[in-house]
């Protein structure tokens, strides 16, 4: 259940890469959806006293990107999706928070093989806690839908009975730990 923004104190929360994950999900020869994710994840919440005011900043290796098939993620880091010999991450910079009731969408510039586009995050705050370890932990779960396209990444096939073999629609979905620092 979504919990209210203003549980959160102010200051930077850095994101904890071992406990986040930053995935994706496409559409396959039609039919079916593939997942993949990245791990190299950093980036930092910076909490305003108003949490409205508040801001992210993350940066993805698009190196790292796993999606349980080496040869497909070897094509997916090559010049024909994310050439990430000279894109080697993506960014994510806040430009704003709309709170509708306990719901928030984050809006903000995504850039990815060095196109930058405004997008909307739907943004659900999990709460706080404190670790064994004495540290305050912060949770979030977040998602959005980009078209590929519209990023450069507009490699693909057509299939013999019609459509592609690479949907243009990419789901984003995030699970972000936040530690205090």
């Amino acid at each position: 259940m979504a919990q209210d923004l203003t549980t959160l104190t102010a200051g930077t929360w850095n994101i904890d890469a071992s406990h986040s994950a930053v995935e994706f999900v496409v559409r396959h020869v039609v039919v079916s959806k593939v997942r993949g994710r990245f791990t190299d994840i950093a980036g930092s919440l910076t909490i305003a006293s108003n949490p409205l005011d508040s801001t992210v900043t993350t940066t993805i290796g698009l190196a790292s990107v796993n999606s349980n098939d080496e040869k497909r993620d070897e094509h997916l880091r090559s010049a024909e999706f994310f050439d990430v010999a000279n894109n080697p991450s993506m960014t994510f910079n806040s430009t704003g928070i709309i709170a509708k009731g306990n719901e928030y969408n984050v809006t903000g510039d995504l850039m990815i093989n060095g196109t930058t586009k405004g997008v909307e995050l739907a943004l659900e705050f999990n709460g706080v806690a404190t670790d064994p370890w004495g540290g305050t932990r912060a949770g979030f779960s977040a998602s959005t839908t980009i078209n590929r396209k519209d990023f450069g990444l507009s490699w693909n096939v057509a299939l013999e009975a019609g459509g592609l073999l690479v949907g243009e629609d990419i789901k984003i979905e995030l699970e972000i730990e936040a530690v205090k620092a």
